[in-house]
């Protein structure tokens, strides 16, 4: 996104440009027209990433233009990100101005916030870091009231947490959700919540068990789980996991099962291809699955994972890729159908966009 993409103005107007397409995409699938749901149009962005540019002894916030390296937009403020980004960014830049402990080959400045009012920033170095870094970060941790992380090569120094504690409401019960550094999360939390709530609605109270895909840090997992009789969730990066099991116990959810499996390998033990020991004392014939829940990454599900979706009467799909969306659909439209569909703006004044499916077997 450039400059002369954010215009608070134009929001609406690209809102639906953002439906029109992915009425687009889907009108091969007869689906339903998507519920829509927008974003506030300043200050949604929980997470922002700067490089520093230097110029006469003077460090400044800098965003590059996509190919461009070279060309700095140095910024004071960044009005897509979160309100408690936009007012910590001053004060860091006089803390490290005022401190060449803190200043001394930094090259990035990392912010992950929270809707609740957790913050935590990551500082990265071209050096090793010492004591009077150590004492400097402390101090100005303090002084911000936040968690600050040290980086450089091979070091990895912590002040405080080394994630953020976000709260989120669905239903009219609050969850809270353990967020590292350097893991995935959501970057919109208002559309986020949005689509928690929608995905609680769309897939019902039931009496049987949910498979659940690519479950990251839980994010979807919690409240579904109250939905349910019980879920298998399967996630392969080791941080989520990690993440994802201390969410459950702070959230007293007891009736999900967490597995460190990829979908693909998931799918062949699904399959009998071959056995896992991380699947050792799970007895997989004990579920009685009813839905299948995919949140993949961009490049959607792999053709073996989506044929192994086709056996679940329902198949709950949130997709950050509405084209690859679509490829799976078609792989699955002569055994489901379209039921629900949802647009969520988690990225305004970009292309890209967050849907939503419900697919029940025909």
């Amino acid at each position: 996104m450039t400059a002369t993409q954010f215009d608070p103005a134009a929001y609406t107007a690209q809102l639906a440009e953002k439906q029109a397409r992915l009425c687009s995409l889907l009108a091969p699938f007869d689906a339903p027209a998507p519920s829509v749901f927008d974003s506030p149009a300043e200050h949604y962005r929980l997470r922002a990433e700067f490089r520093l540019w230097r110029e006469n002894e003077e460090r400044f916030y800098a965003m590059f233009a996509a190919g461009d390296k070279h060309t700095p937009i140095l910024l004071d403020q960044l009005p897509i990100a979160s309100a408690a980004i936009n007012a910590l960014m001053p004060r860091l830049k006089a803390a490290w101005q005022a401190s060449s402990a803190l200043s001394f080959k930094l090259f990035q400045v990392e912010f992950l916030t929270t809707l609740a009012g957790d913050a935590l920033i990551t500082l990265c170095y071209h050096r090793p870091l010492d004591e009077h870094w150590q004492a400097a970060a402390e101090q100005l941790a303090a002084d911000l009231g936040v968690s600050i992380i040290g980086r450089s090569r091979g070091q990895r120094l912590v002040i405080g947490q080394s994630h953020v504690v976000e709260r989120l409401s669905v239903a009219g019960r609050e969850f809270s959700y353990r967020q590292p550094e350097g893991a995935f999360t959501q970057p919109n939390g208002t559309v986020n919540q949005k689509m928690l709530s929608w995905a609680y609605e769309a897939i019902g109270a039931r009496d049987d068990d949910l498979l659940e895909l690519y479950c990251g840090n839980g994010n979807f997992t919690l409240p579904l789980a109250t939905r349910v009789r019980k879920v298998l969730a399967t996630e392969i990066s080791k941080s989520s996991v990690n993440a994802a099991l201390a969410n459950l116990a702070d959230n007293g959810v007891d009736n999900v099962t967490l597995v460190r499996l990829s979908a693909e390998e998931l799918t062949q033990a699904l399959n009998e291809v071959r056995p896992f020991r991380r699947l050792q004392g799970i007895d997989l014939a004990s579920y009685n699955f009813g839905t299948v829940f995919v949140d993949p990454p961009r490049a959607g599900m792999d053709p073996d994972t989506c044929e192994l979706t086709r056996r679940f009467e329902r198949i709950l799909y949130i997709s950050c890729n509405p084209e690859t969306l679509a490829e799976n659909i078609a792989q699955l439209h002569d055994t489901h159908k379209i039921v629900r569909c949802a647009l969520f703006d988690q990225f305004p004044f970009t292309h890209h966009m967050e849907s939503g499916v419900l697919l029940e077997r025909r």
